[in-house]
C-alpha cells in the first residue's frame, strides 16, 4: 500500500497526462438465462468477432456466474513475438452471469502488465483488439477498481511481495518444451491437486504455452475464495494460470496475479485468503509434477 501511494502521489504531481486503467469492461447485457446460455450467447458473439472461444468456465460453489475464455491470432502473434511472461495475456476472459450481465479483462490493463517494456511497440495491436472487442461485446462502464498505467508494467501490490517475473514463478524444469506441456496436460486430465483444465493455448514455434486451471479443493476452490474477497462481480479474474516458458513449467505467484486481478481489494479481505497464495504454490506444483511446498509467502 505505502509503495503505491507513495507512486502515485508522484505520478500525480510530476505528470500531466495521468489516467487510471481498470482491469475490466462492462459489456452490453444479453438475454437472461442459466449461465450457460449467457455463456452460450457470449460466445457467439465472439465467434462471429473473429475470435477463437478456447473454453468456459463455471466455477464450483459460485453459481450463475461463469468466464467464456477466449483469443485471437493477432494478438497470439504479438504475445509470441514478446515471448515469456507475456503468454499469460494469451487469453480473453469474458465473465458472464445468468441474469445477462457481461464484464471482459481490458487488454488496455492486462496487456500492460504482461508485455510490460514491449507494450509501447505493440501497443497498436492491443489497442485493435480492444476496438473488436467493443464491437463484438460492447464497451460500458470499467470496473474493478484501477491502477495508473505506469505502474503495470513492474506491477506489485507491495514493498516486498512479488512481480510478475519472480524467481518464485518456477515449478519445474524438463528436457524439452514438449515433454514440459506433456507433464502440464497429463496432470490436469487426471485432476492432480484436484484441478481441471479449462483451456489451453500452446505456440510450439515459439515453445510458449499457457492453461487455465481450474481450483476444486473445498474451501479453496475458486467460487470459495472469491466470495471471501466479495469479488465475484469480477468473476473475470477466473482462472488461475500455469505456464511453460520454454522447458520450464511455472505459474504467476498468488500475492501478484490475485491482486493484479483485484486491484481494488484491501489488505484486510486479502488476509480472508492469507493462506491462498500458499496453496496455489502447491496445487499448481503438483500441476508441474512436482512436490513444491511454501510455509513463508501468505499474505502478510
Amino acid at each position: 500500500m505505502i509503495l503505491r501511494s507513495i507512486t502515485t502521489w508522484v505520478l500525480l504531481v510530476f505528470s500531466t497526462s495521468v489516467w487510471a486503467v481498470s482491469p475490466y469492461i462492462q459489456g452490453d447485457a444479453v438475454p437472461a438465462g442459466t449461465v450457460q446460455a449467457v455463456a452460450n450467447s457470449v460466445e457467439t458473439k465472439l465467434k462471429n468477432a473473429g475470435f477463437k472461444v478456447v473454453g468456459k468456465y463455471f466455477p464450483k460453489d459460485l453459481a450463475g456466474h461463469g468466464v467464456v475464455v477466449a483469443t485471437d491470432d493477432a494478438m497470439l502473434r504479438e504475445v509470441g513475438a514478446s515471448g515469456g511472461y507475456a503468454v499469460l495475456g494469451a487469453a480473453i476472459r469474458v465473465g458472464v452471469k445468468a441474469n445477462g450481465s457481461v464484464a471482459y479483462t481490458n487488454p488496455d490493463y492486462w496487456q500492460r502488465a504482461y508485455l510490460r517494456r514491449d507494450f509501447e511497440k505493440r501497443e497498436p495491436a492491443v489497442k485493435a483488439v480492444q476496438e473488436r472487442l467493443k464491437g463484438a461485446l460492447g464497451a460500458g462502464k470499467p470496473q474493478g477498481g484501477d491502477e495508473l498505467p505506469a505502474n503495470l508494467a513492474s506491477y506489485r501490490y507491495m514493498i516486498g511481495m512479488e512481480r510478475v517475473d519472480s524467481p518464485k514463478n518456477k515449478l519445474a524444469e524438463y528436457d524439452s518444451f514438449n515433454e514440459a506441456v506433456k507433464v502440464v496436460r497429463d496432470n490436469l486430465a487426471k485432476g492432480v491437486g484436484k484441478t481441471s483444465k479449462v483451456y489451453e493455448i500452446v505456440l510450439p514455434d515459439r515453445k510458449l504455452a499457457v492453461f487455465g486451471v481450474a481450483m476444486n479443493d473445498g474451501a479453496n476452490s475458486d467460487g470459495e475464495w472469491l466470495k471471501k474477497i466479495e469479488m465475484q462481480e469480477n468473476v473475470a479474474g477466473l482462472p488461475y494460470e500455469i505456464y511453460v516458458v520454454g522447458n520450464e513449467v511455472g505459474a504467476p505467484h498468488g500475492r501478484f496475479r490475485i491482486a493484479l486481478a483485484f486491484p481494488d481489494v484491501g489488505m484486510g479481505q486479502f488476509m480472508r485468503i492469507s493462506s491462498l497464495p500458499n496453496v496455489i504454490i502447491e496445487t499448481m506444483s503438483a500441476v508441474a509434477g512436482t512436490d513444491k511446498k511454501s510455509t513463508t509467502d501468505a499474505w502478510q
